[in-house]
């Protein structure tokens, strides 16, 4: 991956609490395992913003490269990685993920 694929990747991480690199929108996600993980973020009401990896090669290898983690969907809270769809659903189903959120500071919303 190249310096400049890192550095945007970096560069997404800090300017947002919550962000979720995805395949497609979470409007229109484009796999299941998106669709999961755009559900749990909106179940404990969190604000996010979202990255579709269909859109930019650079970054669908690079968020791999970058977490090593293999598959999309990420989540990463206040830069750092948290998983993907089945993690995810695992943390929400035991109460960590929205404890995750609180105490990192992460705005309801």
């Amino acid at each position: 991956m190249t310096d400049d694929g890192m550095a945007r990747i970096s560069t997404l991480l800090a300017d947002n609490d919550v962000l979720l690199f995805m395949k497609g929108t979470p409007l229109f996600p484009q796999c299941g395992f998106s669709s999961r993980a755009v559900a749990i973020l909106e179940r404990i009401g969190v604000v996010y913003e979202s990255v579709d990896v269909l859109q930019d090669q650079g970054i669908r290898q690079g968020i791999k490269t970058y977490s090593d983690w293999p598959t999309i969907p990420q989540l990463y809270v206040k830069g750092e990685f948290v998983g993907g769809s089945d993690i995810m659903l695992e943390m929400y189903e035991s109460g960590e993920l929205a404890q995750l959120m609180a105490d990192k500071g992460v705005a309801a919303g």
